[in-house]
């Protein structure tokens, strides 16, 4: 098993992604709120951090937070799963999000 986790920064590809994941028979994932480093830097009071105006520059403020979707996946149709998600974006545009899978060990239900 593994953990996949889809850092999303464009929220209108949601309803796809989760489509996808239900097409592949994920049972269930969770959807986090999320904020980016440079995000909370461009929009806090953190003037003193090193390259502050360069994160202004860099960071497009029509997107300042993003959703985080995990999920634990078989090891058995992660590599499809991947590549169905990735085909949802036809943009050649940067920034639309990333995708990462950690290895899950463990797994142990709260419920007797």
């Amino acid at each position: 098993m593994v953990t996949l986790f889809i850092i999303l920064n464009k929220q209108e590809y949601l309803d796809e992604i989760l489509s996808t994941l239900v097409k592949y028979k994920v049972k269930g994932a969770t959807i986090i709120d999320s904020q980016g480093m440079g995000s909370a830097i461009v929009s806090g009071d953190y003037r003193h951090i090193p390259l502050f105006g360069s994160l202004r520059n860099l960071i497009n403020e029509k997107h300042p937070y993003n959703k985080t979707i995990f999920s634990v996946v078989s090891e058995e149709i992660i590599d499809d799963l991947v590549i169905a998600i990735r085909a949802i974006f036809d943009e050649k545009k940067p920034g639309v999000g990333f995708m990462f899978t950690m290895p899950v060990n463990n797994i142990y239900l709260l419920d007797k």
